[in-house]
């Protein structure tokens, strides 16, 4: 079933929202002249009944509570003394009276500000003063639930909804990676719905260009920062090029602290400080050359015939923080990338991810292990063994963070 459009969200929000008047339930009442004798034999014709109105010219004066007044009347002599005397004096005098037009929501927090006791006890309901009847603290919750299930119901549409956008908008780089690499491949697994990852590949007459970011959070705030940067960088490629890595994060990092107005340290409450951290890549087909700049996202390479995976770690400013100045310039690193080497970048949910019998990260060196153990796999199986190896390690702990892994192997011949 596919998820319900924007539009088809925007008019349920318009749909009629229930009042008090919906929980509004006849009652039989009594005046305020009536004897207890009478308030005795309405409760005993009705065992339903838990409160009985009073009223006066058909306004509320009061709720006689059924536990309170049978309880009084059965006291030593209470009976003989009150029987014929008039129904105020076991009267609750000022009871909750709830206009019918209310919303429940308001009615629920009347409810809470008058002591919580009209969830047990009912409450009154009136239109323009007059009596219209009696609401239950119970029918209240069940109202309020499902309320509350349509509100997270429509939530969750629109996260689903979002979550076909981000994919969509994901969807070409993983086309170009496919058509451009021969032995490579991406996991990008979101801990929620949507995520704060983002990637982007881009193929060019010369060579091709890679990016991977992690934008602050996760879920629909890491989500809506992944549109916002992923915006920019279009921009940016379209303006330098793909062929200066540390140039493109300098241009990401100025658009959103302009964007976000992350320029200067700011005192007021709820000011932003978001960012992200990148790794971007230049690919050179006529020298097979690697040039890429980092922010705090390391490059892993493993060399053929290597013993040890080299870990080359990414700068340690974000992008777009309040902290990082906006003239920084970023450092480009560049190396002859041998035919056979596996080249391995990832977000920090696989790096920090918690597990394992001492429930603590999984950090880089577990992360070169496996990639010394899976060498010799296809890229496609070996990121499908890294991960089962890292959702092992996780085992019963909860997912951290978002996660995004690329890995490729340099092709054994330059591709013109």
């Amino acid at each position: 079933m596919h998820p319900a459009s924007p539009l088809t969200m925007a008019r349920d929000r318009h749909l009629p929202q229930p009042r008090a008047a919906d929980l509004c339930a006849p009652s039989p009442t009594v005046a305020s002249n009536a004897t207890n004798a009478l308030v005795l034999e309405l409760f005993g014709r009705h065992p339903e009944l838990a409160t009985l109105p009073v009223l006066e010219d058909e306004k509320p004066l009061g709720m006689i509570k059924r536990h309170v007044f049978m309880s009084e009347l059965a006291k030593p002599f209470h009976r003989e003394l009150y029987e014929r005397k008039a129904c105020t004096a076991f009267m609750e005098r000022e009871p909750l009276v709830v206009e019918a037009q209310t919303t429940i929501e308001d009615t629920a927090f009347a409810i809470v500000e008058s002591g919580g006791k009209a969830l047990t006890d009912g409450f009154l309901i009136v239109r323009d003063g007059r009596f219209a009847g009696v609401g239950s603290g119970l029918d209240l919750m069940r109202v309020v639930a499902q309320l509350q299930a349509e509100k997270n119901r429509q939530i969750l549409q629109s996260i689903d909804y979002a979550s076909v956008i981000q994919r969509a908008m994901l969807r070409p780089s993983q086309e170009a990676l496919a058509r451009t690499l021969a032995d490579a491949a991406l996991a990008w697994q979101p801990r929620d719905i949507v995520g704060g990852d983002f990637y982007h590949f881009s193929e060019h007459a010369d060579g091709w260009f890679f990016m991977l970011a992690d934008c602050t959070g996760h879920g629909v705030p890491g989500a809506f920062m992944t549109l916002i940067s992923s915006s920019w960088l279009a921009r940016s490629l379209e303006q330098a090029g793909p062929r200066d890595p540390a140039r493109l994060l300098g241009e990401l990092n100025r658009s959103i602290k302009s964007a976000l107005a992350q320029t200067e340290a700011r005192d007021d409450f709820g000011a932003s400080d978001d960012g992200l951290d990148a790794i971007a890549l230049w690919f050179d087909r006529a020298g097979s050359t690697l040039r890429f700049a980092g922010s705090r996202i390391p490059l892993h390479l493993l060399e053929p015939g290597a013993d040890e995976v080299r870990t080359i770690d990414g700068e340690r400013l974000g992008l777009g923080y309040v902290g990082t100045p906006m003239e920084h310039a970023w450092t480009n690193r560049e190396f002859l990338l041998t035919p056979g080497s596996i080249v391995c970048l990832c977000s920090d949910g696989l790096i920090d991810q918690i597990g394992g019998a001492r429930h603590v990260a999984y950090g880089k060196r577990r992360l070169r292990e496996a990639m010394r153990r899976e060498r010799a796999l296809p890229m496609p199986a070996f990121v499908d063994a890294l991960l089962h190896e890292h959702a092992d390690y996780q085992a019963g702990h909860a997912r951290r963070d978002d996660l995004t892994l690329f890995c490729f192997r340099a092709p054994s011949t330059a591709t013109p």
